[in-house]
């Protein structure tokens, strides 16, 4: 059976816990309690393949970013979370994602671009289309979730197995040695 490293990164509060909770235990944490690290285990079947899925749930807080560049560097695929509730957990994104392809030493890394508490329609100051415009400027794909409504959480993370896989069956992906331990090694 396959294992794959996904990361989920974004800044503070903005349901990085919830979504991967509601996603591995299917239930939803209400209460905000910043993480340091938390990994989690979950055997799921992508497409007829049976997976295991390594997720780590990373800090959204800056103390904890000399961490960061060691799980961007054994990552495989990456969820970049904000809130719709929340302009600058938006803006924060082009750092991080900026940091993932310095470390991974390229600029075609598994991403999907995440916009969270779409259940939070009224308090929204993140516009889909700021979501769409960006996810196309970093050519990668775009979903907006709900941990709370359970929407779109357990595609986030499908997607991004699939995407992973794309990239590893890709021959023109593997005559280099980054795509090998991007996609092959565990």
């Amino acid at each position: 059976m396959r294992e794959y490293k996904l990361v989920v990164l974004g800044s503070g509060g903005v349901g990085k816990s919830a979504l991967t909770v509601q996603f591995v235990q299917g239930i939803f944490v209400e209460k905000y309690d910043p993480t340091i690290e938390d990994s989690y285990r979950k055997q799921v079947e992508v497409d007829t393949s049976q997976c295991m899925l390594e997720i780590l749930d990373t800090a959204g807080t800056e103390q904890f970013t000399a961490m960061r560049d060691l799980y961007m560097k054994n990552g495989q695929g990456f969820l970049l979370v904000y809130s719709i509730t929340s302009q600058s957990s938006f803006n924060d994104l082009h750092e991080l994602r900026e940091q993932i392809l310095r470390v991974k030493d390229s600029d075609d890394v598994p991403i999907i671009l995440v916009g969270n508490k779409c259940d939070l329609e009224d308090e929204r100051t993140v516009g889909k289309d700021q979501g769409h415009n960006l996810a196309r400027q970093w050519n990668c794909a775009f979903l907006e979730t709900s941990a709370k409504a359970k929407l779109n959480v357990q595609e986030i993370f499908f997607d991004l197995v699939r995407q992973i896989n794309r990239r590893s069956a890709d021959p023109r992906k593997k005559d280099s040695k980054k795509s090998k331990s991007r996609c092959d090694v565990l």
